[in-house]
């Protein structure tokens, strides 16, 4: 699943006419992690096995080192991810969640690290995912403890935007995709998302000088001439999606 789902974000990103990403699991639940044979097969062969045959697409690769890695190259992708979370999320299903940049959930969801009672490590960047949505302490209990927790308690922590019921999940987020479509320009989202991952590496003046920098830029597009018209005129924009040189 890790490699196809690859393949489908590298899709996405190279088709201009997808302007936001949703995912989504199918059933009751979200991602509930490693399939229960699939860990019996690492127990039996004596270790770890991915299960991902090369070559896999490498979708957000090439805008940062720091992006460069599994589930990491959801920062590097040009477009939002709005995870829509049906059901329980646990382990790397959990890392997939929490590497979108926008999550809704249905209330009473379970989710779990999982990892500590499978000997493993903090799975994915949970280590350093979890201590900046939610701070260190509730982080150092999520994952010390791999204990169950609910969307409920997610959402009182910041974790989740917001919680819907069943019925009316995918129908919301689908609106919010569809607003934040039409009130942004594509070239903002892709430059903002950037931003936001980039500065959670950097100091406070650089990404003011980097946000001056592309101030400059992107004021010679279209888009922003549009942006500005339609301010002045008290309508919706028609976004062209360039960019500047």
């Amino acid at each position: 699943m890790h490699t196809e789902y690859r393949q489908a974000l590298a899709e996405f990103e190279a088709n201009q006419q997808v302007r936001v990403i949703v995912v989504t699991g199918h059933g009751r639940s979200f991602c509930v992690g490693g399939d229960a044979q699939a860990l019996q097969g690492h127990s039996d062969k004596g270790g770890y096995d991915p299960g991902t045959p090369d070559p896999l697409a490498t979708p957000g690769f090439g805008v940062s080192a720091d992006f460069d890695a599994a589930f990491a190259f959801h920062f590097g992708l040009t477009k939002p991810v709005i995870a829509s979370v049906n059901g329980a999320a646990a382990g790397v299903g959990l890392a997939l969640m929490l590497f979108a940049d926008i999550r809704f959930a249905v209330p009473g969801a379970t989710f779990t690290t999982a990892h500590g009672k499978l000997n493993f490590p903090a799975e994915f960047g949970l280590s350093w995912l979890l201590p900046r949505m939610v701070g260190l302490t509730r982080a150092n209990d999520l994952l010390l403890t791999s204990r169950r927790f609910s969307s409920d308690e997610a959402y009182a922590w910041g974790m989740i935007n917001a919680l819907h019921e069943p019925d009316l999940l995918n129908p919301s987020v689908q609106a919010y995709a569809e607003q934040l479509v039409a009130d942004n320009a594509p070239e903002a989202l892709r430059v903002t998302k950037f931003q936001i991952y980039r500065d959670l590496h950097r100091d406070i003046a650089s990404s003011v000088r980097f946000s001056e920098q592309q101030i400059s830029r992107m004021s010679r597009t279209d888009d922003f001439k549009e942006g500005v018209a339609a301010f002045m005129e008290k309508r919706a924009p028609i976004w062209q999606g360039g960019s500047s040189d």
